[in-house]
């Protein structure tokens, strides 16, 4: 009797099953405490573990455990001070590093470096660059979290703070001083998507040895790559595009060299910000589908942004693929692939405009979040901006009815007709 031929594209299962009968197998090694004759109570504290041979998990791995055994005091005392060693959760755990390898490599960075929250991310970077006395540099139109913290460390460090616009490399030359220890950017600036012309901006701060920081969150590494531009350190906000279904908390910082990673590593490990193994884990598979949401995103931010601007209760439409976005040009060199999936859109009848539009939407959802698969609007003077007073929302170009879009994955047709809808509502109600 013959075989059919097997076609060349066709894996031979025959050969890649064991070859060993299963009664002549091995039996695995297990924990010593669970060799025969332990009490009951004793196999219950030590359960067996299994090695994978011969084959491995099409899936990333979830290494739960926190605490880690060694064989010898001396390699319990080197772990201590390796930063590859896994000896205690808050230090390195298997399935955090696969993250941190796994966005280092998006971002082209040399390590990474996670933390429970994007805030614990930008934390750790502003507390182990800067000190009592010391100056940064950072863009006007910030994260509202970001201002914060600098802000606290102001009034508490004596840390002195300038604003710059994050368009004119000229102006932050004339800011640098011989006490700037920072320059602190945004790719795309939240929630304004003004975005910084980062290889000339870091080229100033470059010639004045003084390293650069950049927020990507609003970009993720699909759409920019900020240490291909000059930066020194990248900062990402992991609950938003990377993880990206609203299921996680996280943070995550890419350097471009292991002496930065060191410094800011040493601070991440007394701050206490890490990130727990199993929001690693998910936030590892949200950035398997990261492309593909990404490039929807993007279209449907795009299509949704010409569309906006034609409606008579819409007083001004940001978003980088517009010929009348003031970074056009910017754009267009930094972020070829598309320019983000957030809208900022001022509504001509102000504050009441804006919380009437927020609370009209029926498909999107109020949302102080973005980079979900679900569209979210939100109120930033209100909610992530809160921190700010008149003038410092005002000089961030945050105006009473400016209102934060987070286009998500779905139908650009129902986003359309849901957002439409709620602009007539604003419009009604401001009039």
């Amino acid at each position: 009797m013959s075989h059919p031929a097997t076609h060349p594209d066709t894996p031979d299962l025959a050969h890649a099953r064991p070859t060993t009968h299963p009664e002549s197998r091995p039996e695995p090694e297990y924990h010593p405490d669970t060799r025969p004759g332990v009490r009951p109570a004793t196999l219950a504290v030590h359960p067996p573990h299994v090695e994978v041979t011969g084959s491995r998990p099409l899936g990333v791995p979830l290494h739960q455990g926190h605490v880690f055994a060694f064989e010898s005091a001396d390699a319990l005392a080197e772990g201590f001070t390796s930063p590859d060693a896994f000896l205690y959760a808050r230090l390195g755990n298997p399935t955090v590093r696969t993250l941190e390898d796994a966005v280092a490599r998006l971002e082209g960075g040399a390590s990474g470096l996670s933390f429970a929250s994007g805030m614990g991310a930008v934390n750790a970077v502003l507390l182990a660059l800067l000190g009592s006395g010391a100056h940064v540099v950072a863009q006007t139109c910030l994260y509202g979290g970001t201002y914060a913290v600098l802000t606290d460390l102001a009034a508490r460090w004596g840390v002195d703070v300038t604003y710059v616009s994050g368009a004119d490399p000229e102006e932050v030359r004339a800011a640098l001083r011989p006490e700037t220890r920072l320059l602190y950017l945004e790719t795309i600036a939240n929630p304004t998507t003004r975005v910084s012309d980062l290889p000339a901006l870091a080229a100033v701060a470059a010639g004045a040895g003084v390293p650069v920081a950049v927020d990507n969150t609003f970009a993720s590494p699909l759409l920019c790559r900020p240490l291909d531009h000059g930066a020194d350190v990248v900062i990402h906000s992991a609950t938003k595009y990377l993880a990206g279904h609203a299921d996680v908390l996280g943070g995550i910082a890419v350097f471009k060299d292991r002496e930065l990673y060191g410094r800011v590593r040493r601070h991440a490990v007394e701050q206490g910000a890490s990130t727990d193994p199993f929001a690693a884990w998910l936030t590892l598979r949200g950035i398997q589908t990261l492309p593909l949401r990404m490039e929807r995103q993007c279209a449907s931010a795009a299509e949704l942004a010409a569309r906006l601007a034609a409606h008579p209760a819409v007083a001004a439409v940001r978003h980088p693929s517009l010929a009348d976005h003031p970074d056009r040009e910017v754009a267009a060199r930094l972020l070829p692939a598309g320019g983000g999936g957030v809208v900022s859109v001022d509504l001509a009848g102000g504050r009441d405009a804006g919380r009437a539009f927020v609370e009209a939407v029926r498909l999107a959802s109020l949302s102080v979040s973005l980079g979900d698969v679900k569209t979210l609007v939100m109120h930033p003077a209100s909610t992530s901006h809160h921190q700010l007073d008149a003038a410092a929302l005002a000089a961030a170009g945050i105006g009473a009815g400016t209102v934060r879009i987070s286009v998500g994955i779905e139908d650009v047709e129902d986003l359309w007709a849901d957002l439409a809808q709620a602009l007539d509502r604003a419009l009604e109600e401001s009039s």
